[in-house]
């Protein structure tokens, strides 16, 4: 009896190929009559959706076109409505034969939720209270051959939405919002630094030694030079040769590439900012820090209290400052002032089964216990600084105790959201500190750096005390509109190919 059930329901709904065809028809038809939606070139738009809505009061009774896709439509007789959404929102029109004519009428009970279309009427309120609009004209200007998901259930296979975002932007508005939010979020980062004196710039993203990072970088070749590069896995390398060069204040916003793997908050590709200040140290850039994240809160979201799952984050307050190892001290109780040699704190590890690699160092080992103990407790914005030496290549040393520089990384919800230092410009030190990497690299770690004998010359030439920070812009978005993964905030997020 199941199975009767269902073979009738069925045979009922109709079949999605034979709906298709029906919208390929369609198009056919106005083709032949002349009225090819395609062939218009363009529409004069003269107000979007909530634009109108917003002020009604001013607006009703004008004359007013706007353009969006159709995503309803009710028809009744002799009139109809159906609903527009546009880059603001959606707006109702009100359809009626006696106000576009007859054959418009006709033309327009064949159009398809979906199709794009061109309103011009007259803004009035339906005895409802809806604003709308009293279409005068109705055009077709693109016909929809596909079908979108039911209106109701909307696009929620996370699948589908990551691989068409173009039907995830139509069908789901809150994804719109938070990729509206996200280029206001840019534009307020450049605002912000370009009223600080930093001046934009662009660095290459083939190179043919890939730093500033411990990153594997991805390979290719450049079939002209017969040689093989990079893809940049950090912007720091040549933005501090600009500093070199006298460009005292400089930032780049821009895409760098990790040969890495995929999880919620990583993707290969990822959008960076990075800037250089001369004449300024970690501290400084602490400072930059808290005032841009307050700033671009307030731009955005218009709070300083940033709401991010089940925590709610206060940027008004200044925010901690605390150094690794005292982080480490008041989490995991175990005081590496106390620890002298890497194979004390080796020991150490492993009562807290803590595991590590035969060439890791006393610093490192300090890092694997701030991550195993550390990092989920950092939900208020909080600058944890002196990093040990190890696992800070560029970094310059602390005076008064040069195991450890003078860095800090910015914690907010537990996740790191910046990486700042007192810059390395000795370039003899950092000759040694490439050397060391060098090593690391032949020992098979595929993320240490190479030399860079170009960047060793530039600092040669001498590089002023230097303070630098690199922001990672994605987890920066997902903070400021509550998304739960990194592919909520990248347009066009890295996926495995269907073909595999």
């Amino acid at each position: 009896m199941a199975d009767n059930k269902q073979q009738n329901k069925q045979a009922q709904e109709p079949n999605v190929n034979e709906l298709l065809k029906v919208r390929y028809n369609k198009l056919a038809e106005l083709q032949e009559n002349g009225k090819d939606p395609f062939a218009i070139t363009k529409y004069d738009v003269t107000h979007h959706s909530m634009e109108i809505k917003d002020n009604f009061d001013t607006m009703e009774g004008m004359d007013v076109t706007l353009a969006g896709r159709m995503m309803f439509k009710r028809v009744m007789g002799k009139a109809s409505f159906c609903n527009i959404q546009d880059l603001q929102g959606n707006i109702q029109s009100y359809v009626a034969r006696d106000s576009i004519g007859e054959d418009s009428y006709k033309d327009f009970k064949k159009y398809d939720v979906g199709d794009i279309l061109g309103i011009r009427g007259k803004v009035f309120k339906t005895k409802t209270g809806e604003i709308s609009i009293h279409a005068e004209e109705v055009t077709l200007l693109s016909k929809s051959l596909q079908i979108l998901p039911e209106k109701f259930h909307g696009l929620t296979d996370t699948d589908i939405r990551y691989r068409q975002r173009y039907v995830d932007l139509i069908m789901n508005a809150d994804v719109k919002d938070t990729f509206i939010k996200r280029s206001k979020m840019v534009s307020a980062i450049r605002r912000y630094l370009d009223g600080e004196g930093f001046m934009e710039v662009e660095t290459p993203m083939l190179v043919a030694n890939a730093g500033g990072a411990t990153a594997r970088p991805f390979e290719t070749h450049f079939n002209a030079l017969d040689e093989d590069l990079r893809l940049r896995i950090s912007l720091e390398l040549p933005l501090k040769r600009l500093i070199v060069g006298g460009l005292e204040k400089v930032y780049e916003i821009g895409r760098v590439f990790r040969n890495e793997g995929l999880d919620t908050r990583h993707n290969p590709e990822f959008t960076l900012m990075e800037l250089y200040q001369a004449y300024t140290d970690y501290h400084g850039m602490m400072d930059l820090t808290e005032n841009l994240y307050r700033y671009i809160a307030k731009e955005v979201t218009g709070s300083e209290i940033l709401t991010y799952g089940e925590h709610e984050m206060d940027l008004s307050k200044p925010f901690e400052r605390i150094t690794m190892v005292d982080a480490v001290k008041k989490y995991a109780n175990v005081d590496f002032n106390d620890i002298k040699t890497t194979e004390e704190a080796k020991a150490l590890a492993k009562e807290h089964h803590i595991e590590f690699e035969d060439r890791h160092e006393k610093g490192d080992i300090l890092n694997l216990f701030f991550e195993e103990y550390v990092e989920e407790h950092l939900i208020q914005p909080t600058f944890v600084m002196d990093h040990p030496i190890e696992i800070s290549p560029l970094t310059k040393k602390k005076p008064e105790n040069p195991e450890y520089v003078e860095r800090f990384e910015f914690f907010m919800n537990g996740w790191e959201m910046a990486n700042a230092y007192s810059e390395l410009n000795d370039p003899i030190d950092q000759r040694a500190r490439f050397e060391a990497q060098e090593k690391l690299l032949a020992a098979g770690d595929e993320e240490a750096n190479h030399t860079d004998e170009d960047f060793l010359n530039a600092l040669s030439i001498g590089m002023p005390p230097t303070g630098g920070i690199g922001f990672g812009i994605d987890r920066m978005v997902m903070m400021m509109t509550n998304s739960p993964a990194i592919r909520d905030v990248l347009l066009f997020p890295t996926m495995k190919s269907l073909d595999k």
